[in-house]
């Protein structure tokens, strides 16, 4: 017996420090991941993330490494993904809420003050041209000009000009230690970054900066603004006017006028004052609010009435139902931001296949005209959603108990009875959750709508790009200015959001509530 044991123990032994060094290796990996976070936050200044980072770092290797933290082993994975997809995310959505930040204030006050210079530059009188030479430092391009010395300096827009050992023929240089000089093609490639990219001479930003036109001659450029740290105020040199910091996180003059880059600052209830009161924003959100709760429960209902009456017709023995049910599910299986591309190809009002083909040539404005864009949105949603709910409802009919069914007949009840009294609260008791979540999923269909009518047609009196289909979370798209259209505004945006995740909130857990009464029915 002896000797049958010191085996089986020498390779548990063995299988033990396996394991332990695959632990050790996966755990190596996600140190290093989080040292380098770590890192990336210390430089960037971002405390919130660095001391989260450290704080999941700190718990995971506890876990991991403690004999007592068995369970949390198989719990921490998701307890991290939450945090940080969610938590984290929903807390910086709110705290960005209460913020302007947005175009022109989109850092903190020290780059608004380097911005600022750096914008409002002249050129310097009587400067001397400078011989120049575009290089680059992997994907960062770079000056080396050289001084009226001789000597030659190389910078980038990071960082100032610095003298370095360079080639120079003819008056150009030709290679430069540290750089890779760029050729004819790939300035020309790139002619929009070199005509934008400023090298300052040195670490004051009141030096100024070398620009090029021409990729071959640089000039300095001294800034018509100058910055005094002590007093806090910003001059501009040509017109004498001071402009000092006001609470809007913006540098303005006696008379009102501010300048254009200003700095993050906490604003409080704007944003939430703003959307309910501003008659920009005021007038098309309660438009909207009201559109995206019609479009919300229309599109619940409808996608369950239309999926539960296929469910109920297919649950009976017809010969081909499994051919039928297959065809039934097959929109499920298009992409959710395919199919209202192809849909609004569909129902253009000049060259789609039903005005063309199905209505005769007809010039119906199904995705231009305000009602016609609302019926068509709920129309393609219900082709796209059916299917979910014929397959849910499908399951939960098949899963109902028999001998409920049969006492029901025996009882004498007839179909419509049966199905009033039995069948569809049993059904409700299984699908009502889903049915809250496909609320929820519906209220932020961003796919549908944007893909479909881009939230068109525009209101006609709204001075902000939001139209007649828009719900809530388009709204928040266009406000926040991702699509180009207006400009970044992310602290309304983030306000917006906050509303809707409280609305959402609200209802499910209203509808959650009442569910309960549901469950008596098991």
């Amino acid at each position: 017996m002896t000797v049958l044991q010191e085996p089986r123990t020498e390779s548990h032994a063995r299988r033990y420090g396996a394991g332990f060094l695959v632990k050790l290796a996966l755990m190596a990996v996600v140190d290093a991941f989080g040292v380098y976070v770590l890192w990336a936050a210390w430089v960037a200044e971002s405390w919130i993330i660095l001391g989260a980072m450290l704080a999941m770092l700190v718990v995971v290797n506890w876990v991991y490494f403690s004999r007592r933290a068995v369970p949390l082993k198989y719990v921490v994975p998701g307890l991290v993904f939450l945090f940080t997809f969610q938590i984290f995310t929903i807390g910086y959505t709110g705290w960005v809420a209460f913020t302007n930040y947005g175009d022109g204030h989109n850092s903190n006050k020290e780059d608004a003050v380097t911005a600022l210079l750096a914008q409002n530059e002249r050129r310097v009188e009587g400067s001397p041209a400078l011989p120049l030479t575009v290089v680059s430092d992997g994907d960062e391009l770079g000056f080396v000009v050289v001084q009226p010395d001789g000597t030659t300096a190389a910078g980038d827009a990071e960082r100032p000009l610095e003298p370095v050992e360079a080639t120079v023929a003819d008056g150009t240089v030709t290679a430069v230690d540290g750089w890779e000089v760029l050729d004819r093609q790939q300035i020309i490639a790139r002619q929009g970054e070199v005509t934008d990219l400023r090298v300052p001479v040195s670490d004051d930003p009141n030096d100024g900066s070398v620009r090029t036109q021409d990729a071959r001659t640089g000039y300095v450029y001294l800034p018509t603004l100058v910055y005094d740290d002590g007093a806090d105020t910003m001059t501009d040199t040509v017109t004498g006017t001071v402009y000092t910091p006001n609470d809007d996180g913006q540098f303005e003059a006696a008379d009102g006028s501010t300048l254009d880059v200003g700095w993050r600052v906490f604003v409080g209830l704007d944003n939430f004052t703003t959307a309910f009161s501003d008659s920009r924003y005021a007038g098309p959100f309660f438009q909207i609010v009201a559109w995206t709760f019609v479009f919300a429960f229309a599109s619940v209902a409808t996608t369950f009435l239309l999926g539960m009456f296929l469910a109920t017709v297919f649950n009976s023995p017809i010969r081909g139902r499994k051919i039928y049910r297959t065809l039934l599910i097959l929109p499920y299986a298009i992409p959710g931001f395919v199919a209202p591309l192809l849909w609004s190809g569909l129902l253009n009002r000049s060259f789609g296949f039903v005005n063309q083909v199905l209505l005769g040539g007809a010039a119906v404005p199904w995705l231009t005209d305000p009602w016609l864009a609302k019926l068509s949105i709920i129309g393609v949603n219900l082709w796209l959603g059916f299917p979910y709910m014929f397959l849910i409802c499908t399951g939960a009919l098949q899963s109902l108990p028999s001998d409920v069914l049969e006492a029901a007949k025996i009882d004498g009840a007839g179909r419509l009875r049966t199905w009033s009294s039995v069948t569809m609260p049993l059904l409700l008791v299984s699908t009502t959750p889903l049915l809250i979540s496909s609320f929820a999923f519906n209220f932020n269909n961003f796919a549908l709508v944007y893909m479909l009518t881009g939230g068109g047609p525009r209101f006609e009196d709204a001075s902000v790009p939001l139209g007649h289909t828009d719900i809530l979370i388009t709204m928040v798209y266009s406000v926040a200015g991702l699509d180009g259209t207006a400009p970044k505004n992310f602290g309304l945006a983030s306000a917006l959001s906050i509303v809707i995740f409280v609305i959402i909130a609200t209802i499910s857990a209203i509808a959650f509530k009442r569910t309960r009464s549901l469950e008596e029915i098991n």
